[in-house]
């Protein structure tokens, strides 16, 4: 089959998913979950969408992770009851999250790190008559956000909370580890995945010692669950990218190249003959691919994306996009040949190299099943 037949009718840039990759991907977090004997609460901040959501869940509707009330309104609407808002949220949104929780009859847990956070949550939340769950995030290493673990300012925390009850209900602890993603040798990120585990587990135990249920022990990020030796004293895990995979997860170790379910269809609409390298010119620019280069601290060749056939999904050489405007993306090619083998109108496909950032583009996917095109899934944006 061709590319053209293979993908007939649609538009460049596409979004593709494949739904084998797919359910191979969340069948194996499920399963790694049920070893570790921890509740798998998929992210899905990069998702965005219900049917993927029911492929994670094997077509349940357990918890979930978000990071916008967008998606939180969009999930609680569709169904899902227990979602986790996982950045610190600004008083202004609590409106908008009361809302939804009493809309939709969906339980909204949130989440703080400072008795600050807590008056100003706290009296928002009196003042529309709200009610929320709280996680308090404690700081792994990351620094990015969160307290102390098993600090004294974690029971101030605690305290504040306890103070704007009903207002407010005190759930448990969470806490992220982003820094995995600095190394591509499972042996740092395995004993990072320890002191991620230890940084909540500590801070629960150390609130139960003052009097606070800690029912929650939330911990995640998928390389720390993916080489995690145990979670001993964590109930729940978040994980997303798991679920599409990307070349930042390739170079990592962390998933293979056929693990890979999403990349972007895009055409060949130009042969730049001029300048020192002949190049390949696309239709998928930065806002179909995003400026993301994180992958290549450890794949120096990724570029904004690696170029494959089209129906195959096979790597075309070396080719990657390495420039990337607004809506063109370049592609370095050794010689002029390729010209004739990508001759303008045809078609690519991109693996990217961050999929949360390129898949934020889009409002569907094209689905892919046996190599057939089968359907399209709606997704949502915006915050």
């Amino acid at each position: 089959m061709s590319a053209t037949t293979m993908f007939a009718g649609l538009h460049t840039p596409h979004l593709i998913l494949d739904a084998d990759r797919l359910e191979r991907n969340a069948a194996r977090m499920r399963s790694r979950c049920d070893a570790l004997g921890v509740t798998l609460r998929p992210h899905l901040k990069t998702a965005k969408s219900t049917d993927v959501a029911r492929v994670a869940a094997n077509g349940k509707r357990g918890p979930i992770s978000v990071s916008t009330l967008a998606e939180a309104e969009y999930f609680a609407a569709a169904g899902w009851r227990d979602i986790l808002y996982t950045t610190a949220i600004a008083p202004a949104k609590l409106s908008r999250a009361h809302h939804i929780q009493h809309e939709h009859g969906a339980r909204l847990l949130l989440v703080l790190d400072s008795p600050e956070a807590v008056a100003v949550m706290g009296e928002a939340a009196a003042a529309l008559g709200a009610r929320f769950g709280i996680l308090i995030e404690v700081d792994c290493g990351e620094h990015r956000s969160g307290t102390e673990p098993a600090s004294q300012e974690l029971v101030a925390i605690a305290r504040a909370i306890e103070a704007r009850s009903p207002q407010l209900d005190l759930m448990g602890v969470m806490t992220h580890a982003g820094h995995s993603y600095r190394f591509d040798d499972p042996a740092p990120v395995r004993a990072l995945a320890e002191v991620e585990r230890y940084a909540a587990v500590a801070s629960a135990e150390f609130l139960r010692k003052h009097g606070y249920a800690c029912p929650i022990v939330s911990v995640g990020s998928t390389p720390t669950l993916m080489f995690a030796e145990h979670l001993v004293g964590v109930t729940e895990v978040r994980a997303g990218i798991y679920l599409f995979g990307d070349l930042s997860q390739l170079s990592r170790a962390v998933c293979t190249q056929d693990d890979i379910a999403v990349s972007v269809l895009a055409a060949v609409i130009g042969h730049q003959r001029r300048g020192p390298t002949p190049s390949l010119i696309l239709d998928a620019g930065a806002l179909a691919l995003s400026k993301d280069d994180g992958a290549n601290r450890f794949m120096p060749n990724a570029g904004y994306g690696l170029v494959c056939d089209a129906v195959t999904l096979a790597p075309l050489d070396a080719l990657a996009v390495a420039t990337v405007h607004q809506e063109h993306g370049g592609v370095p090619v050794p010689d002029e040949s390729w010209f004739e083998r990508l001759p303008i109108g045809s078609f690519v496909r991109i693996l990217p190299g961050h999929a949360c950032l390129t898949c934020a583009a889009y409002t569907s996917y094209a689905v892919l099943r046996g190599g057939k095109l089968v359907e399209e899934w709606p997704r949502i944006g915006g915050w």
